[in-house]
């Protein structure tokens, strides 16, 4: 099972001709991604080939080789040419919002943008408009969303973990590759990076009420970081919604207040937005916290033996 996305769903890369966008085309596939289209207005009618080596779980079920993607003028059109749904964007900051409404208009359930320093003010925009068309977004600023051993839309190393019983969130990237290595020998049903950005598309509530109604997951770990109340709110959530075990980690504890720490949203002020305002507050409602990433993922295995 997965939460988002499955191996059925095919992929549309708008930015594919691109040099990040080629790069990341070509693990996407190795991955299993079922990717059947791009978008590039200049070079609609042409094609581009990937040379695909199988990568992750499932690798030896897989056949690598060249692969030629299609590259379409707009979205639309290369949804209507291959009835993909899902699209991932890695376009240049400024191009952001007109490439989020494009997806939007197309009609794709989802869309995940890789791009990292989106103007707050394009994201609130594109993420008002999604809302009221009904479509998810994952992002800006994040790593995207991984099923182990089924499908990886985004720049997710697809080689670290396999699919298993615990479901991931996190605002941090790099933290959710670890947090993935960390419980490798248990595995994942969906691993979701949905960015740091003060603004973003997928939260914290979202993954975990997917995670809650997922059946195949057991366990939820919940990646945070000081800035915000999105922690807060997300205990409140678990508090009320949530059955299954969740397990905490808050990445902050050192920073000094009043500075942005790294993401646009960590910003601390006072006492709001803190490391251990966070941790109270989910400790309050039942979750473990741990106090690093392997100690937070020691408390996940513990609570899965106990299960």
């Amino acid at each position: 099972m997965a939460i988002f996305l499955t191996k059925d769903d095919k992929v549309i890369v708008q930015g594919m001709t691109g040099s990040e966008g080629q790069k990341h085309t070509r693990r996407m596939l190795g991955a299993g991604t079922q990717i059947v289209a791009g978008t590039n207005p200049r070079k609609a009618g042409t094609s581009v080939d990937f040379d695909v080596e199988p990568i992750g779980w499932g690798k030896e079920n897989r056949t690598g080789g060249t692969v030629s993607i299609p590259v379409y003028a707009t979205v639309a059109e290369a949804k209507e040419a291959t009835g993909a749904e899902v699209s991932v964007i890695f376009v240049p900051p400024a191009f952001t919002k007109g490439a989020v409404i494009e997806a939007v208009d197309a009609g794709m359930r989802l869309v995940v943008v890789i791009t990292e320093g989106v103007p707050v003010k394009d994201t609130a925009e594109f993420f008002t408009y999604a809302q009221e068309k009904g479509v998810q977004i994952i992002g800006p600023n994040c790593p995207g969303i991984i099923t182990p051993g089924q499908s990886n839309v985004g720049i997710t190393p697809p080689d670290i973990t396999g699919p298993g019983r615990i479901g991931l969130v996190s605002k941090s990237g790099t933290l959710t590759y670890q947090m993935m290595y960390e419980l490798s020998d248990i595995g994942f049903t969906t691993c979701i990076g949905i960015g740091g950005d003060p603004i973003i598309g997928t939260t914290h509530i979202d993954a975990l009420k997917a995670f809650q109604d997922d059946p195949e997951t057991d366990l939820i770990v919940m990646i945070g970081e000081i800035g915000g109340d999105a922690e807060e709110r997300a205990a409140k959530f678990i508090s009320e919604n949530v059955t299954k075990p969740v397990v905490g980690y808050v990445a902050g504890f050192t920073a000094p207040e009043g500075k942005t720490m790294g993401h646009a949203g960590a910003i601390v002020s006072g006492s709001s937005g803190t490391a251990a305002a966070k941790k109270e507050a989910l400790e309050a409602v039942g979750v473990k916290v741990g106090k690093t990433p392997t100690e937070t993922a020691n408390l996940a295995r513990e609570i899965l033996k106990s299960l």
